[in-house]
């Protein structure tokens, strides 16, 4: 995500931008430009603060989760820090933080400046919380205009994701496509991600060699995106997940698993409040077998992407950074309030009602909880 948002702003020659990682080059990594340096943080000698102060960094954008290097980066005169946010809140409850204080939430009230990718938390519950955010949408890895549609007429189905996370739940999907192929057996479903033995075990016991294959990492999806009519997404928990705006685009439906509070919850997507594959097989056959349902989300889904085509996206930062470097706060909160899609705060407790039910559903800890508990994020 970061690599696409250097690209975009390397068109623009007021920056210089330097790229800060705590690992080398990885294989398949999105290419960068060729006049942003890269520097890896490998310790005393070149660690964040030394790179800071040896480059004159100006705005440095932050994506860790460091809770003492944000109090230590928030104490810097010269540098102006914008905290990068890409988790949900629910994210760091399923991972089981409970507690506002042990929260990165209770950090970010210290900081001046943190972009948001999630409606109902930029728009509620951070007000509730006391942090100064601003709702940003990520760019895609492909332009709007570039983009052909799929035809939907496949009996494709595509999951895509790190499937060795937990939290992407692929065996949900693979278990739907149990229930699918007895009713459309020549359904066939492609997952855009590395073998995990589990899994492969998993499609073997369900007998499904034949309709469901790991096609391996793809840096460039696209060639799938073309010839599918139907996105899985199964996940535990999402912030602004780069799969969806890549399917959404291909103008493919998608099935969601409760995530309606992502900023690409709504258009051409069906979202669904339980865990049972049975539930999400009930959907997907409902929308491969209806061509007409199938072509009206698809439409839906493409739609709506086109109020995030990159070259709107490439002026907010621009915006928002000349913003920063002048340190103008108000100007900021300002910035903010642009946003006029804003949540009310009855679709908020809207949203929190069904994440808070799902909670329930998943884990028993979570049973005599309130949704006042939910909003203070105290448990």
């Amino acid at each position: 995500m970061i690599s696409l948002i250097i690209n975009l702003l390397s068109k623009e020659k007021i920056f210089s931008h330097y790229l800060l990682t705590k690992s080398d080059i990885l294989e398949g990594e999105y290419p960068l430009p060729n006049n942003t340096k890269r520097v890896r943080l490998l310790g005393k000698r070149t660690s964040l603060f030394w790179e800071i102060k040896k480059k004159h960094i100006d705005i440095l954008i932050y994506n860790f989760y460091d809770k003492r290097e944000i109090k230590k980066l928030n104490k810097l005169k010269t540098t102006k820090i914008i905290y990068y946010d890409h988790s949900s809140f629910l994210y760091w409850i399923y991972l089981n933080t409970y507690n506002f204080k042990d929260s990165i939430y209770y950090v970010y009230k210290k900081c001046k400046y943190v972009i948001s990718l999630i409606p109902i938390e930029n728009d509620y519950l951070f007000k509730i919380w006391g942090i100064n955010s601003i709702l940003m949408n990520n760019p895609t890895s492909f332009e709007y205009d570039s983009v052909i549609p799929s035809d939907l007429l496949s009996q494709n189905i595509i999951m895509i994701g790190r499937n060795d996370d937990p939290i992407k739940r692929f065996d949900l999907g693979i278990r739907a496509m149990k229930c699918i192929v007895e009713e459309i057996p020549n359904c066939q479903m492609n997952i855009v991600s590395l073998k995990v033995e589990d899994f492969e075990k998993l499609i073997h016991d369900l007998n499904l060699e034949n309709n469901v294959r790991f096609v391996g990492f793809q840096k460039s999806v696209e060639i799938y995106l073309k010839n599918t009519s139907l996105h899985i997404l199964p996940s535990l928990s999402e912030c602004y997940p780069m799969v969806l705006s890549e399917t959404k685009i291909f103008g493919i439906p998608s099935i969601l698993c409760g995530l309606d509070h992502l900023a690409l919850a709504k258009g051409g997507t069906v979202i669904i409040y339980d865990d049972s594959p049975d539930t999400i097989a009930k959907e997907a056959i409902k929308i491969m077998r209806n061509y007409e349902y199938r072509k009206k989300l698809g439409n839906e889904a493409r739609t709506s992407m086109k109020k995030l085509k990159n070259n709107l996206i490439a002026k907010k930062w621009v915006k928002l950074l000349k913003t920063v470097y002048k340190g103008d706060e108000q100007s900021f909160k300002e910035l903010s309030s642009e946003n006029k899609n804003k949540i009310n705060d009855k679709e908020a407790n809207k949203i929190l009602n069904n994440q808070l039910q799902l909670l329930q559903k998943r884990n028993p800890f979570f049973r005599h909880i309130t949704l006042n508990n939910l909003k203070l994020y105290s448990f």
